[in-house]
């Protein structure tokens, strides 16, 4: 019988262990290599030069993670997740030193969603809230479950890149849905060991790099850091048999804020794509509030999303999911109403 600390506290030790060596690394590395950060002062909030490589540090730590782990079978899932996080890798340090347009960060994306697709990950299925299920693989057309992986994965790595706008969240975020998606796994209807080492190693690579990101941050994820977590927890939430709305429900407050912006920008006729300080936790910044008190908020209402999304079934999910949704819109438009009264 194998003994369930070896089997998933070590990837968890493992990884936490190699970010936060190559983290230190990096950041140490930065006294005599200053980035010359080109991205506009109009998102990021920091004055001072901090390495944007603990992107490098989480992909190399989690990499090395599963391909040192005896138990984990290489499967379409966790090939997409290597190859996935090299391109990821590459793209977005070139993001971080020199700026891509937003049109070519959606043409990488889309690249990466749809090789992922021919090396074999599917969403065959979708559970309806009300019962059963949706079926996006019919008579082996596999067309909308391609559609609906280029919306679900895009839409997860853009969320968790707009959330990192201050120190901690996007990673905190990322650690409690790792978390959330580990016990999923462990659960007997759903049964799913690699899985769970998986998201337990993915959590413990994150914790590492959170050692450092935490306010004041020694060490930012960059752009390969952001869109690669959006992108592992989007593959976690597959490989787990399609936990969509528990994934949904843990990160209901990154994407309700981002669809909110992409709103915003929308209807003031900017670029639904161009950085700003539109975000709830820039809004709160405005309003007084300091790092640790928005992170304090995010992470109070996502581990109460997750214990809700652990503890629930199809409908529970669903109706948490829009009663989350509704309170959070309230606060956006309430803070935009006040806003807007200042300004008057």
């Amino acid at each position: 019988m194998i003994n369930p600390i070896s089997f998933y506290g070590w990837p968890f030790l493992i990884g936490l262990s190699l970010v936060s060596i190559l983290c230190f690394l990096f950041i140490q590395l930065q006294h005599n290599f200053i980035l010359n950060d080109k991205r506009n002062s109009e998102r990021h909030i920091h004055k001072r030069y901090i390495s944007r490589f603990g992107g490098i540090a989480i992909i190399s730590g989690f990499v090395i993670t599963l391909i040192l782990n005896k138990y984990l079978v290489f499967d379409h899932i966790v090939w997409s997740m290597l190859i996935g996080g090299i391109i990821i890798l590459i793209f977005g340090v070139i993001d971080d030193i020199k700026v891509i347009s937003w049109k070519s960060q959606i043409f990488i994306q889309i690249a990466v969603i749809i090789l992922v697709f021919i090396i074999g990950v599917r969403i065959e299925f979708i559970t309806n809230p009300f019962g059963g299920v949706v079926w996006l693989i019919h008579n082996n057309m596999s067309l909308f479950s391609l559609i609906f992986m280029l919306l679900w994965i895009g839409v997860i790595m853009n969320a968790i890149n707009w959330s990192d706008g201050i120190d901690g969240l996007a990673g905190g975020i990322v650690f409690i849905a790792a978390i959330t998606l580990f016990i999923i796994s462990l659960q007997p209807h759903v049964a799913q060991p690699p899985i769970a080492i998986i998201s337990i190693a993915f959590a413990g690579s994150i914790m590492g790099f959170l050692i450092f990101n935490l306010p004041p941050a020694k060490i930012f994820a960059g752009s390969s850091g952001s869109f690669f977590m959006g992108f592992i927890i989007a593959l976690i939430a597959i490989g787990a048999g399609a936990k969509i709305g528990a994934t949904l429900l843990v990160l209901a407050v990154p994407l309700i804020d981002a669809m909110w912006v992409v709103m915003e920008r929308f209807r003031n006729g900017d670029s639904i794509f161009q950085g700003d300080k539109k975000h709830l936790h820039h809004r709160l910044l405005d309003y007084g509030w300091n790092t640790w008190s928005i992170l304090a908020l995010y992470y109070v209402i996502t581990i109460l999303c997750a214990i809700v999304a652990i503890v629930t079934h199809d409908i529970g999910k669903f109706i948490a999911f829009i009663m989350f949704c509704g309170i959070i819109l309230i606060a956006f438009v309430a803070l935009s109403y006040k806003k807007r009264k200042v300004k008057l």
